[in-house]
């Protein structure tokens, strides 16, 4: 087979006309040879960072989507199936994703669960970590999250970095406003990576010190803005990621959206591809190939290097998408899931108090971290309840691995006014979670989750919608277009209900996560992620 275009030769800053002959889905030849075709061709796209989870996809599905804006390969963390299913949750991807022609690049996941704080449905130890590490389809070592437990010589977090560097493995980071001494002492772990940099100078501090920095922009979290003035200077040293992509967005673009943009900013092309295409694959050692003689044939033919609209993508040499159709099949595979708990009571989310002040969960558009407010408590019958009219609403965290009483506590900027929306995806134990105006609302919205055994959902007094979740409780069985349409219904639903967030399921996805500070709720509790330490909701 022999492809001709405009070759754009990243690594010696050259494009030519030319072509390139494939055979065995390797690349046997590149000429430079004049021809009319106007199309450029380039090595493909790899997210550098992603839960292929968050799309609520499975790893087939998401492959159909993925290929279609030019992404061949991804660096996978399985870590939000592996804290409901275990291990077996990270074979299930593995082996789902080697159904199709795509190359995932899986993690062992370092935090399962990442605190002790919650109540996860797995653990995977230390030995689990050198088994999972030993398997070869395991590329590398996931984000460490608990930084705490690094800085201050955890022994079994000790011990999973030992057994990446033993198994001669990348660490990949995940440290949120950490700097000065202890990002030195993070980084000399052993750890290379970091994608939850808020500032320039946060990353560039990282840099300085030898990390490698991914730029993030996923449906909630995103600092493309902020540090993208620092790839020109630093282009082999950064990458960009997803982290986390829900599937209405993923439908409308991926890693070829951050190259458009980065081009806009007027930035070198060969730097803005070199973060997009080389440095995963030098970084994570993938066998992902670069457009060099004896390559992989992973290949995309893109309309021009403004707006990198794909035309096909190849991978091993195989057609898999061609002017606009993905030539990825659906596979069949069997669910697997665990969701323990019984549906609620109204009574179950009523919270006794006198207090005049409470802790409020402040969250804020496009970022993972949130504040913490003081605020008048709205009490009514000695029960704490939300305030519309000051947006500080009622959420929950209801576990779903074992019948226990939900955690309570109060949030800002979701602004509902009516009903309540709420999710089985509630990073990273994947409890349920819940916000709304009143605690019938809440309780109904929970049950609707309850019911499904997992899924994302909106109520109102006389409407209820849910998109079920049955794998995991955190994706589903459905193919990209069905989930992403039926995603945006939902989410222009939550939006009628008063929601003023963007993606106000992925932000509400990430209002368990404890790792990432300031406050945050848990099944067992209100949590200070600063202090790192559980907090009272009545403010004496």
């Amino acid at each position: 087979m022999k492809l001709q275009g405009n070759i754009v030769d990243i690594a010696n800053k050259r494009i030519f006309k030319g072509e390139i002959t494939i055979k065995g889905g390797k690349i046997i030849a590149i000429e430079e040879k004049q021809h009319d075709v106007d199309h450029y061709i380039l090595p493909g796209f790899i997210d550098a960072h992603i839960h292929i989870e968050s799309s609520m996809l499975v790893p087939s599905e998401f492959a159909r989507i993925a290929v279609k804006h030019g992404t061949v390969a991804t660096v996978s963390d399985p870590h939000e199936i592996a804290n409901v299913l275990g291990v077996a949750g990270v074979k299930f991807m593995i082996e789902n994703g080697k159904q199709v022609p795509f190359k995932f690049n899986f993690g062992a996941p370092s935090c399962v669960p990442a605190t002790n704080f919650e109540s996860a449905g797995a653990i995977i130890d230390s030995e689990g970590i050198k088994s999972l590490l030993e398997n070869s389809d395991i590329k590398y070592l996931a984000e460490m999250m608990n930084y705490p437990g690094v800085i201050f010589d955890d022994a079994e977090v000790l011990k999973k970095l030992e057994w990446a560097k033993h198994f001669n493995k990348p660490v990949d980071g995940h440290a949120p406003g950490v700097k000065g001494e202890d990002i030195s002492k993070y980084i000399s772990a052993g750890i290379s990576t970091d994608h939850e940099c808020f500032t320039y100078d946060e990353a560039l501090e990282k840099l300085q010190k030898g990390m490698k920095i991914l730029i993030r922009e996923g449906s909630a979290a995103k600092n493309f803005d902020a540090l993208i003035d620092l790839l020109p200077e630093y282009f082999e040293r950064m990458m960009f990621c997803s982290d986390d992509k829900h599937p209405d967005d993923l439908i409308l673009g991926h890693i070829n959206q951050l190259c458009a943009r980065a081009i806009s900013k007027g930035i070198d092309v060969f730097k803005v591809l070199q973060a997009a295409c080389i440095n995963p694959v030098k970084h994570y050692n993938l066998d992902v190939g670069l457009l060099q003689i004896g390559d992989d044939a992973d290949i995309i033919v893109v309309e021009d290097l403004n707006h990198f609209k794909t035309l096909k993508t190849y991978i091993n040499g195989a057609l898999v998408f061609d002017e606009g159709v993905s030539l990825i099949q659906p596979i069949i595979f069997k669910n697997l899931n665990n969701f323990n708990c019984k549906k609620k009571d109204v009574s179950d989310f009523k919270f006794e108090s006198s207090s005049k002040q409470i802790r409020v969960i402040e969250a804020l558009e496009g970022q993972l971290v949130t504040n913490e407010l003081i605020a008048e408590a709205t009490v009514e019958n000695g029960n704490l309840v939300s305030n519309t009219e000051n947006d500080i609403l009622k959420m929950t965290v209801v576990n779903r691995y074992q019948n226990q009483k939900p955690a309570l506590a109060f949030i800002k900027n979701f602004g509902l006014k009516e009903g309540a929306i709420a999710s089985s995806v509630g990073h990273d134990s994947h409890n349920i979670i819940a916000v709304g105006v009143s605690d019938e609302a809440i309780c109904k919205a929970v049950n609707l989750i309850i019911e499904n055994k997992g899924g994302i959902c909106a109520v109102s007094g006389s409407k209820e919608k849910i998109i079920p979740l049955p794998v995991a409780g955190i994706m589903s069985d459905k193919d990209a277009e069905t989930i992403g349409r039926q995603y945006a219904e939902l989410d222009t639903m939550a939006k009628a209900l008063g929601c003023t967030l963007n993606a106000p399921y992925m932000t509400l996805s990430f209002m368990a996560l404890l790792v990432i500070p300031s406050l945050k709720l848990s099944d067992k509790g209100l949590f200070d992620g600063s202090k790192f330490q559980f907090a009272n909701l009545e403010v004496k």
